[in-house]
Protein backbone atom coordinates (compact mmCIF):
# COMPACT_ATOMS: atom_id res chain seq x y z
CA UNK A 1 0.00 0.00 0.00
CA UNK A 2 1.37 3.45 -1.12
CA UNK A 3 1.64 6.58 1.40
CA UNK A 4 -1.10 7.98 -0.85
CA UNK A 5 -3.39 4.78 -0.07
CA UNK A 6 -2.69 4.89 3.18
CA UNK A 7 -3.97 8.97 4.05
CA UNK A 8 -6.55 8.21 1.99
CA UNK A 9 -7.97 5.77 4.19
CA UNK A 10 -7.37 7.83 7.04
CA UNK A 11 -9.77 10.44 5.71
CA UNK A 12 -13.38 10.28 5.65
CA UNK A 13 -14.93 11.83 2.57
CA UNK A 14 -18.61 10.04 2.66
CA UNK A 15 -21.00 10.22 5.62
CA UNK A 16 -24.34 9.10 6.00
CA UNK A 17 -26.90 6.85 7.73
CA UNK A 18 -29.61 4.24 7.10
CA UNK A 19 -31.62 2.91 9.69
CA UNK A 20 -32.56 -0.36 9.56
CA UNK A 21 -34.17 -0.52 12.67
CA UNK A 22 -38.00 0.74 14.23
CA UNK A 23 -36.80 2.46 17.54
CA UNK A 24 -32.97 3.69 17.32
CA UNK A 25 -33.71 7.68 17.87
CA UNK A 26 -30.03 8.59 17.93
CA UNK A 27 -27.13 7.04 16.28
CA UNK A 28 -23.43 8.19 16.46
CA UNK A 29 -21.26 8.10 13.13
CA UNK A 30 -18.48 5.24 13.46
CA UNK A 31 -15.47 7.14 12.55
CA UNK A 32 -12.77 4.84 14.60
CA UNK A 33 -10.54 8.44 14.98
CA UNK A 34 -10.80 8.50 11.50
CA UNK A 35 -10.65 12.25 10.76
CA UNK A 36 -13.41 14.28 8.88
CA UNK A 37 -11.87 15.27 5.25
CA UNK A 38 -12.18 18.32 3.83
CA UNK A 39 -15.12 18.83 1.39
CA UNK A 40 -16.65 15.01 2.78
CA UNK A 41 -19.87 14.68 1.36
CA UNK A 42 -22.54 14.68 4.37
CA UNK A 43 -25.99 12.65 3.30
CA UNK A 44 -28.97 13.75 5.51
CA UNK A 45 -31.81 11.96 4.71
CA UNK A 46 -35.76 12.61 4.98
CA UNK A 47 -36.95 12.12 8.54
CA UNK A 48 -32.92 12.75 10.18
CA UNK A 49 -31.15 15.90 10.93
CA UNK A 50 -26.77 15.22 11.42
CA UNK A 51 -25.27 17.27 14.99
CA UNK A 52 -22.09 17.92 14.95
CA UNK A 53 -20.67 18.01 18.16
CA UNK A 54 -16.88 19.05 17.98
CA UNK A 55 -14.33 18.81 21.58
CA UNK A 56 -17.79 18.12 23.75
CA UNK A 57 -19.18 21.26 22.17
CA UNK A 58 -22.49 21.34 20.00
CA UNK A 59 -21.71 22.56 16.52
CA UNK A 60 -23.72 22.59 13.93
CA UNK A 61 -27.00 21.14 12.99
CA UNK A 62 -28.10 20.04 9.00
CA UNK A 63 -31.66 19.25 8.20
CA UNK A 64 -32.07 17.04 5.74
CA UNK A 65 -30.07 17.39 1.96
CA UNK A 66 -26.49 16.71 0.39
CA UNK A 67 -23.57 19.01 1.72
CA UNK A 68 -20.07 19.33 1.19
CA UNK A 69 -18.43 19.87 4.61
CA UNK A 70 -16.64 23.61 4.05
CA UNK A 71 -16.59 26.42 5.83
CA UNK A 72 -19.48 27.93 4.51
CA UNK A 73 -21.48 25.42 5.43
CA UNK A 74 -20.18 25.04 9.17
CA UNK A 75 -20.63 28.79 10.62
CA UNK A 76 -20.50 27.59 13.73
CA UNK A 77 -17.68 24.78 13.32
CA UNK A 78 -15.77 27.60 11.82
CA UNK A 79 -16.04 29.94 14.69
CA UNK A 80 -15.44 27.80 17.30
CA UNK A 81 -12.13 26.75 15.21
CA UNK A 82 -11.26 30.44 14.38
CA UNK A 83 -11.19 29.09 10.29
CA UNK A 84 -10.25 31.49 7.97
CA UNK A 85 -11.85 30.77 4.25
CA UNK A 86 -8.86 28.72 3.19
CA UNK A 87 -9.33 26.24 5.86
CA UNK A 88 -8.65 22.41 3.53
CA UNK A 89 -7.03 20.80 6.66
CA UNK A 90 -8.50 17.50 7.98
CA UNK A 91 -10.41 17.67 11.50
CA UNK A 92 -12.18 15.78 14.08
CA UNK A 93 -16.08 15.96 14.86
CA UNK A 94 -18.43 13.31 16.44
CA UNK A 95 -21.58 13.37 14.16
CA UNK A 96 -24.81 12.16 15.88
CA UNK A 97 -27.55 11.23 13.61
CA UNK A 98 -31.25 11.84 14.98
CA UNK A 99 -34.32 10.47 13.90
CA UNK A 100 -36.41 12.76 13.42
CA UNK A 101 -39.78 10.40 11.65
CA UNK A 102 -42.86 9.51 14.19
CA UNK A 103 -42.12 6.71 16.70
CA UNK A 104 -45.69 5.16 17.27
CA UNK A 105 -48.01 2.65 18.64
CA UNK A 106 -46.43 3.35 21.70
CA UNK A 107 -48.55 2.00 25.01
CA UNK A 108 -48.79 4.01 28.06
CA UNK A 109 -51.59 2.99 31.23
CA UNK A 110 -51.88 3.60 34.88
CA UNK A 111 -49.60 1.30 36.73
CA UNK A 112 -52.04 2.19 40.03
CA UNK A 113 -55.58 3.20 40.36
CA UNK A 114 -56.40 6.88 40.19
CA UNK A 115 -58.82 8.32 42.58
CA UNK A 116 -61.13 10.95 41.62
CA UNK A 117 -64.29 12.00 43.12
CA UNK A 118 -67.51 11.42 41.04
CA UNK A 119 -70.63 13.68 42.00
CA UNK A 120 -72.68 11.00 41.68
CA UNK A 121 -70.99 7.40 42.86
CA UNK A 122 -68.67 9.48 45.79
CA UNK A 123 -64.73 8.68 45.43
CA UNK A 124 -63.69 6.43 43.32
CA UNK A 125 -60.84 4.58 41.59
CA UNK A 126 -60.08 4.34 37.81
CA UNK A 127 -57.51 2.90 35.64
CA UNK A 128 -56.71 3.79 31.88
CA UNK A 129 -54.72 3.18 29.12
CA UNK A 130 -54.09 4.21 25.55
CA UNK A 131 -51.45 4.92 23.09
CA UNK A 132 -49.41 7.48 22.23
CA UNK A 133 -46.36 8.82 19.28
CA UNK A 134 -43.58 10.82 19.92
CA UNK A 135 -41.30 12.68 17.90
CA UNK A 136 -38.06 14.90 17.74
CA UNK A 137 -38.83 18.19 17.08
CA UNK A 138 -35.58 20.00 18.01
CA UNK A 139 -32.34 17.52 17.55
CA UNK A 140 -29.97 19.33 19.35
CA UNK A 141 -32.33 20.39 22.38
CA UNK A 142 -32.74 16.38 23.08
CA UNK A 143 -29.05 15.60 22.14
CA UNK A 144 -27.86 18.05 24.80
CA UNK A 145 -30.61 17.08 27.19
CA UNK A 146 -31.49 13.28 26.87
CA UNK A 147 -28.94 11.36 24.85
CA UNK A 148 -25.58 12.72 26.13
CA UNK A 149 -22.70 10.60 24.86
CA UNK A 150 -24.92 7.62 24.20
CA UNK A 151 -23.92 6.03 21.03
CA UNK A 152 -26.94 4.71 20.20
CA UNK A 153 -30.04 5.63 21.34
CA UNK A 154 -33.15 3.81 21.15
CA UNK A 155 -36.66 4.63 21.94
CA UNK A 156 -37.17 2.14 25.10
CA UNK A 157 -34.57 4.42 26.83
CA UNK A 158 -36.93 6.84 27.03
CA UNK A 159 -40.39 5.44 26.72
CA UNK A 160 -40.22 5.01 30.57
CA UNK A 161 -40.21 8.74 31.31
CA UNK A 162 -42.87 9.56 28.78
CA UNK A 163 -45.12 7.35 29.98
CA UNK A 164 -44.24 8.73 33.98
CA UNK A 165 -45.22 12.39 32.58
CA UNK A 166 -48.36 10.86 30.69
CA UNK A 167 -49.56 9.51 33.61
CA UNK A 168 -49.02 12.20 36.17
CA UNK A 169 -50.66 14.39 33.65
CA UNK A 170 -53.46 12.18 33.07
CA UNK A 171 -53.98 11.95 37.12
CA UNK A 172 -54.44 15.13 37.51
CA UNK A 173 -56.96 16.20 34.67
CA UNK A 174 -59.05 13.36 35.46
CA UNK A 175 -59.23 14.23 38.97
CA UNK A 176 -59.78 17.92 38.60
CA UNK A 177 -62.12 17.67 35.23
CA UNK A 178 -65.41 17.24 37.10
CA UNK A 179 -66.31 14.31 34.65
CA UNK A 180 -68.79 11.65 35.73
CA UNK A 181 -67.02 8.31 35.68
CA UNK A 182 -70.20 7.50 33.52
CA UNK A 183 -69.92 10.17 31.03
CA UNK A 184 -65.94 9.49 30.53
CA UNK A 185 -65.79 7.23 27.88
CA UNK A 186 -67.97 9.90 25.46
CA UNK A 187 -65.53 12.50 25.91
CA UNK A 188 -62.08 10.56 25.59
CA UNK A 189 -61.37 12.39 22.79
CA UNK A 190 -61.82 15.71 24.33
CA UNK A 191 -59.56 14.24 28.01
CA UNK A 192 -57.09 12.95 25.23
CA UNK A 193 -56.85 16.65 23.68
CA UNK A 194 -56.24 18.21 27.56
CA UNK A 195 -53.75 15.35 28.21
CA UNK A 196 -51.73 15.99 25.14
CA UNK A 197 -51.52 19.48 25.46
CA UNK A 198 -50.72 19.10 29.09
CA UNK A 199 -47.77 16.76 27.94
CA UNK A 200 -46.27 18.81 25.43
CA UNK A 201 -45.22 21.59 27.89
CA UNK A 202 -43.08 19.12 29.41
CA UNK A 203 -41.86 16.86 27.04
CA UNK A 204 -40.89 20.33 24.59
CA UNK A 205 -37.93 20.96 27.17
CA UNK A 206 -36.54 17.79 26.32
CA UNK A 207 -37.07 18.54 22.58
CA UNK A 208 -39.93 16.58 21.98
CA UNK A 209 -43.43 16.38 21.61
CA UNK A 210 -46.67 14.05 21.36
CA UNK A 211 -48.42 14.18 18.18
CA UNK A 212 -50.74 12.05 18.97
CA UNK A 213 -52.36 10.87 21.83
CA UNK A 214 -55.20 8.09 22.55
CA UNK A 215 -57.54 7.01 25.19
CA UNK A 216 -58.61 3.54 24.45
CA UNK A 217 -60.47 2.34 27.89
CA UNK A 218 -61.39 4.13 31.18
CA UNK A 219 -62.11 1.54 33.56
CA UNK A 220 -63.64 1.23 37.30
CA UNK A 221 -62.63 -1.93 39.72
CA UNK A 222 -64.34 -4.98 39.26
CA UNK A 223 -66.84 -4.11 42.60
CA UNK A 224 -67.89 -1.00 41.18
CA UNK A 225 -68.40 -2.44 37.82
CA UNK A 226 -70.52 -5.69 39.30
CA UNK A 227 -72.60 -3.23 41.52
CA UNK A 228 -72.91 -1.02 37.93
CA UNK A 229 -74.58 -4.43 36.08
CA UNK A 230 -76.70 -5.04 39.15
CA UNK A 231 -78.36 -1.52 39.15
CA UNK A 232 -78.59 -2.10 35.35
CA UNK A 233 -80.48 -5.18 35.61
CA UNK A 234 -82.40 -3.61 38.34
CA UNK A 235 -83.70 -0.69 35.85
CA UNK A 236 -84.20 -3.36 32.97
CA UNK A 237 -86.50 -5.48 35.32
CA UNK A 238 -88.68 -2.75 36.58
CA UNK A 239 -91.16 -4.40 39.27
CA UNK A 240 -88.63 -6.02 42.11
CA UNK A 241 -91.69 -7.96 43.31
CA UNK A 242 -91.99 -9.83 39.82
CA UNK A 243 -88.18 -10.04 39.64
CA UNK A 244 -87.82 -11.70 42.76
CA UNK A 245 -90.87 -14.24 42.51
CA UNK A 246 -89.46 -15.19 38.93
CA UNK A 247 -86.03 -15.86 40.38
CA UNK A 248 -87.54 -17.66 43.50
CA UNK A 249 -89.29 -20.01 40.82
CA UNK A 250 -86.01 -20.46 38.63
CA UNK A 251 -84.26 -21.40 42.04
CA UNK A 252 -87.18 -23.81 42.88
CA UNK A 253 -87.07 -25.35 38.91
CA UNK A 254 -83.07 -25.49 39.03
CA UNK A 255 -83.65 -27.69 42.75
CA UNK A 256 -85.91 -30.29 41.06
CA UNK A 257 -84.35 -30.61 38.18
CA UNK A 258 -81.46 -31.58 40.66
CA UNK A 259 -83.51 -33.74 42.31
CA UNK A 260 -84.88 -35.42 39.49
CA UNK A 261 -81.44 -35.83 38.01
CA UNK A 262 -80.46 -37.67 41.63
CA UNK A 263 -83.47 -39.82 41.71
CA UNK A 264 -82.81 -40.96 38.35
CA UNK A 265 -79.63 -41.90 39.08
CA UNK A 266 -80.79 -43.70 41.76
CA UNK A 267 -83.42 -45.68 39.64
CA UNK A 268 -80.61 -46.11 37.22
CA UNK A 269 -78.53 -47.98 39.76
CA UNK A 270 -81.46 -49.61 41.05
CA UNK A 271 -82.45 -51.16 37.55
CA UNK A 272 -78.86 -52.06 36.79
CA UNK A 273 -78.59 -54.25 39.75
CA UNK A 274 -82.31 -56.16 38.87
CA UNK A 275 -80.71 -56.61 35.85
CA UNK A 276 -77.85 -58.47 37.32
CA UNK A 277 -79.65 -60.21 39.17
CA UNK A 278 -82.13 -61.60 36.83
CA UNK A 279 -78.99 -62.91 34.36
CA UNK A 280 -79.84 -65.92 33.40
CA UNK A 281 -77.04 -68.07 31.44
CA UNK A 282 -78.44 -66.89 28.32
CA UNK A 283 -77.98 -63.37 28.81
CA UNK A 284 -79.93 -60.90 30.96
CA UNK A 285 -83.76 -61.37 30.46
CA UNK A 286 -85.50 -58.57 28.80
CA UNK A 287 -87.06 -55.82 31.44
CA UNK A 288 -91.02 -55.55 31.24
CA UNK A 289 -92.32 -52.94 29.56
CA UNK A 290 -95.14 -50.59 31.81
CA UNK A 291 -98.27 -50.30 30.48
CA UNK A 292 -98.95 -46.49 29.45
CA UNK A 293 -100.56 -44.86 32.22
CA UNK A 294 -104.60 -44.00 32.05
CA UNK A 295 -105.02 -40.69 30.28
CA UNK A 296 -107.00 -38.29 32.78
CA UNK A 297 -109.71 -36.12 30.82
CA UNK A 298 -111.25 -32.92 32.28
CA UNK A 299 -114.55 -31.46 31.31
CA UNK A 300 -115.92 -28.53 30.43
CA UNK A 301 -119.43 -27.51 30.28
CA UNK A 302 -122.15 -25.24 28.45
CA UNK A 303 -124.90 -23.59 30.21
CA UNK A 304 -126.36 -20.61 29.33
CA UNK A 305 -124.02 -19.58 26.54
CA UNK A 306 -121.28 -19.98 29.08
CA UNK A 307 -118.45 -22.56 29.76
CA UNK A 308 -117.12 -23.17 33.20
CA UNK A 309 -114.31 -25.52 34.16
CA UNK A 310 -111.98 -27.72 33.61
CA UNK A 311 -113.19 -30.30 36.35
CA UNK A 312 -111.60 -33.56 36.92
CA UNK A 313 -114.32 -36.55 36.85
CA UNK A 314 -114.34 -37.06 40.72
CA UNK A 315 -115.32 -33.60 40.67
CA UNK A 316 -118.01 -34.24 37.94
CA UNK A 317 -119.18 -37.10 39.89
CA UNK A 318 -119.50 -34.73 42.94
CA UNK A 319 -121.74 -32.10 40.52
CA UNK A 320 -123.68 -35.21 39.74
CA UNK A 321 -124.67 -36.18 43.34
CA UNK A 322 -125.31 -32.38 43.74
CA UNK A 323 -127.62 -32.24 40.77
CA UNK A 324 -125.94 -29.64 38.87
CA UNK A 325 -125.31 -32.10 36.42
CA UNK A 326 -127.47 -33.80 34.65
CA UNK A 327 -127.93 -35.82 31.91
CA UNK A 328 -128.67 -33.29 29.80
CA UNK A 329 -125.96 -31.08 30.23
CA UNK A 330 -123.64 -30.42 27.50
CA UNK A 331 -119.83 -31.38 28.09
CA UNK A 332 -116.33 -30.84 26.36
CA UNK A 333 -113.00 -32.77 26.96
CA UNK A 334 -109.93 -32.34 24.53
CA UNK A 335 -110.45 -34.93 21.66
CA UNK A 336 -113.39 -35.16 21.50
CA UNK A 337 -116.03 -34.24 18.37
CA UNK A 338 -117.92 -31.22 19.36
CA UNK A 339 -120.53 -30.75 22.28
CA UNK A 340 -122.17 -33.64 23.83
CA UNK A 341 -124.72 -34.29 26.57
CA UNK A 342 -123.40 -35.89 29.83
CA UNK A 343 -125.40 -39.51 29.22
CA UNK A 344 -123.98 -39.44 24.93
CA UNK A 345 -120.88 -39.54 26.92
CA UNK A 346 -120.00 -43.32 28.43
CA UNK A 347 -117.37 -42.63 30.83
CA UNK A 348 -119.93 -40.03 32.20
CA UNK A 349 -122.88 -41.70 31.97
CA UNK A 350 -121.97 -44.34 34.69
CA UNK A 351 -122.06 -41.50 37.16
CA UNK A 352 -125.76 -41.62 37.07
CA UNK A 353 -126.26 -45.11 36.93
CA UNK A 354 -124.44 -45.85 40.49
CA UNK A 355 -127.33 -45.73 43.13
CA UNK A 356 -126.45 -44.76 46.86
CA UNK A 357 -126.05 -47.74 49.09
CA UNK A 358 -129.23 -48.34 51.58
CA UNK A 359 -129.49 -46.22 54.76
CA UNK A 360 -128.01 -47.77 57.82
CA UNK A 361 -130.81 -49.04 59.75
CA UNK A 362 -132.60 -46.70 62.53
CA UNK A 363 -132.48 -44.11 60.12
Amino acid sequence: MGILDFLTGEFIDVIDWTDDTRDTMVWRFEREDHEIKYGAKLTVREGQAAVFIHEGQLADVFTPGLYMLETNNMPILTTLNHWDHGFKSPFKSEIYYVNTTRFSDLKWGTKNPIMCRDPEFGPVRIRAYGTYTVKVSDPALFLTEIVGTDGEFTMDEISYQVRNIIVQAFSRIVASCGIPVLDMAANTDGLGKLVATEISKVVAEYGLIIPEFYIENISLPEAVEAALDKRTSMGIVGNLDSYMQFNAAEGMGAENSAMSASMGAGMGAGLGMSMAANAGPWGPRPAPVAPPAPIEHVWHIAKDGKTTGPFSKAEMGQMALAGTLTRASFVWTQGQDGWLTADDVVELSQLFSVAPPPPPAGA
